[in-house]
């Protein structure tokens, strides 16, 4: 609906509504055209709010239906009108029970604007927003009843409850109009055309409205009144509002998002202090009877008990959302923190496998050497017995440094190789078993937990192997220290991981965080070169997974490594592409 055939639609329905006291002098009839052209198109306006609210989200969704609930109540205010008008053809009572609905009828209104949805996180819930407009709403229901329904049900006093009511719709108007502006002036693109719309359909209606109630309490004849004209606009811009509302709206000021949480503590703060302050004002600096004080006092009161349930509770969201929003950091700074350690190890074992590679390859051809000629020379019949010795010790030494070279190499020249879907049980078994024969007459125990329905994982078998076989090298070795332990190997699947953990009684690790450092190790002279661990990681890191060590508060240290679940679509596409 553009706005040129709108503008010409309300024209010819005003025009319409002008020509009738002239065309036709039945004023009934005409009391009936000018009561029920705004109740049908209040009715469009609440069938398409309840639309938007249904296509919408979150904060977006508590606008729509805070609106369709308000535009509702003046549908059924209107409704009420036409009962008394057209139906029954009688003027409205004395104390009408419709101008409660016609006054509270904007207090969803303005909370729908007041929240700000253009404004709002779309991952927030809409429940502390919804919690402010339940005060903003308590708080109008509490000062109506404060200061309107005694004169209207119990005083009966018609010109005191005309002057209070007309005085305090004033007042719900002007705020109104002040979060229309508000609103208006912190959005932009279709936000700003709707809460300018809202802005002037509210202007228009607080000011039709007052006039027609001073028309019905005057006496004065309502048919064809030209004075309607304004209700007809307000109506046609609300349907106006309405029907954008159905684009997707952007333009959110994510900056002044603070203003929206600031204005609405203090609110609820002000709503809740200004409640006692009257009920004092009502029951002891009054004029009016006794009974009547009593009862505005406790209005009053029930108002603050009912507005310090809803503080207290929006509280209570507000600490469980940052106790949220705290976790939600921590978790990611450990990330962070992980991540960036990830990044510094693999920097230094790219780094040192560069320089251990051309180390490495720089002594293999003079170790080859030197074996060769210790052992011809240890052949030689020709020695004396402590020549053979120390060409014996020369080729031992030798030996080890060749071997030692053999471990830089492999340590510097790790390739990906090929990934397929594997069943990480048997590789576990069969690393226990490579290692197995260690245990004998050490007073090691091995305990393995069952490893049923596990998932499979994409990876390569050796490179595995050899990370599990390094990892219970390791700890037999820091069992053997001790005089014997307990090892403890047990798996599980973890969300969409795998979880694979060594764990032993031995004496702990000595500094955790350098356990995967290139040549860090707590052996001793000969017994380990300090790159198993590192490689190991390096293997882990490249199946896509991760691998931790820590000391367990009742002893000993753990190993735990964890690799990606493969999926049965991914295991069977895997498994072909092999």
């Amino acid at each position: 609906m553009r706005p040129i055939p709108l503008l010409v639609c309300g024209l010819a329905i005003a025009l319409a509504l002008g020509l009738v006291p002239r065309l036709i002098p039945n004023v009934a009839f005409q009391i009936a055209i000018t009561d029920l052209v705004p109740f049908v198109l209040l009715g469009a306006i609440c069938f398409l709010c309840l639309r938007n609210a249904f296509r919408s989200l979150a904060h977006r969704r508590l606008f729509w239906s805070l609106m369709t609930v308000g535009t509702v109540m003046w549908w059924l205010g209107q409704a009420a009108w036409i009962w008394y008008e057209v139906v029954l053809r009688k003027p409205l009572p004395q104390h009408f029970a419709g101008d409660i609905v016609l006054f509270l009828h904007i207090v969803p209104i303005m909370g729908a604007v007041a929240i700000h949805p253009h404004e709002a996180d779309e991952n927030d819930s809409g429940l502390v927003s919804a919690l402010n407009v339940c005060i903003l709403a308590v708080w109008w229901v509490a000062v109506y009843a404060f200061f309107v329904f005694p004169e209207q049900y119990l005083a009966d006093d018609r010109l005191a409850y005309t002057a209070r009511w007309d005085i305090l719709y004033a007042a719900e108007g002007s705020m109104l109009i002040v979060t229309c502006v508000s609103a208006y002036a912190s959005s932009r693109d279709e936000w700003r055309k709707l809460f300018g719309g809202i802005g002037a359909a509210s202007v228009l209606n607080f000011v039709t409205t007052g006039v027609m109630y001073t028309e019905v309490a005057s006496g004065a004849n309502r048919g064809g009144s030209l004075r309607t004209i304004p209700l007809l606009a307000s109506s046609l811009t609300l349907l106006w509002v309405a029907w954008i509302g159905r684009v997707a709206m952007d333009g959110a000021l994510p900056s002044k998002k603070w203003a929206r949480h600031a204005f609405a503590d203090l609110f609820g703060q002000t709503a809740l202090l200004s409640l006692p302050v009257i009920g004092y004002v009502a029951l002891f600096m009054s004029h009016d009877t006794p009974f009547i004080r009593h009862i505005r006092f406790e209005v009053a009161m029930g108002g603050v008990a009912v507005l310090a349930c809803f503080v207290f509770l929006k509280q209570y969201l507000l600490d469980r959302r940052l106790l949220q929003l705290l976790d939600r950091s921590r978790r990611s700074f450990d990330r962070l923190q992980r991540l960036q350690g990830r990044a510094v190890q693999q920097a230094k074992l790219a780094s040192l496998g560069e320089l251990v590679a051309l180390a490495a390859g720089e002594l293999e051809h003079p170790l080859t050497v030197i074996l060769e000629n210790s052992a011809r020379l240890a052949s030689s019949s020709h020695l004396t017995r402590e020549q053979l010795a120390n060409a014996q010790k020369i080729g031992q030494q030798a030996r080890r440094t060749h071997e030692l070279v053999g471990d830089l190499l492999s340590f510097s020249q790790q390739s990906p190789g090929e990934k397929v879907p594997l069943e990480l049980r048997p590789l576990v078994q069969r690393a226990l078993q490579m290692e197995g024969f260690k245990l004998d007459n050490r007073n090691i125990v091995l305990s393995v937990d069952p490893m049923d329905s596990l998932p499979r994982v994409l990876g390569n078998s050796s490179h595995l192997l050899q990370a599990f076989v390094q990892i219970v090298e390791n700890a037999v070795d820091a069992l053997q220290e001790v005089g014997g332990g307990r090892l403890q190997v047990s798996a599980w699947r973890e969300e969409e991981e795998v979880v694979i953990q060594f764990a032993d009684n031995g004496p702990g690790l000595q500094a955790p965080e350098r356990v995967f450092d290139p040549f860090y190790t707590t052996k001793a002279v000969g017994k380990g070169t300090g790159l198993g661990l590192s490689a190991t990681y390096g293997v882990i890191q490249d199946h896509k997974g991760q691998i931790s060590c820590f000391n367990r508060p009742e002893g000993g240290a753990a190993f735990e490594i964890r690799l990606p679940a493969l999926k049965t679509g991914s295991a069977a596409s895997a498994s072909t592409q092999a």
